[in-house]
């Protein structure tokens, strides 16, 4: 039972084709993805769910996190639009 145990864990041992290797982050990797999801399909999910929390917040009458849901719109806004820019320029060199 160890030696199947062993088999089974060791990934030399149990991997039968390039498919059953486990994926990795890698140039290769992102070349072989492509993208589905459109940036206005992106940012206007992120936009939804923002507004949601934002009226919850309204309804509760709380300025502060009222407040904090705005800036926090506006930064992840801003990272997933940097990374829409990476994922465009690494489609194009593809």
């Amino acid at each position: 039972m160890l030696e199947r145990l062993t088999k089974f864990l060791d990934p030399t041992e149990s991997v039968e084709t390039d498919r059953d290797v486990p994926p990795r982050l890698t140039i290769q990797a992102l070349e072989a993805l492509r993208m589905s999801r459109s940036r206005e399909r992106i940012l206007n999910n992120l936009e939804e769910m923002y507004r949601e929390a934002f009226e919850r917040a309204k309804e509760t009458g709380d300025p502060a996190q009222m407040a904090s849901l705005d800036f926090a719109y506006r930064r992840e806004q801003l990272y997933f639009e940097i990374l829409l820019d990476v994922r465009d320029a690494m489609e194009k060199r593809a």
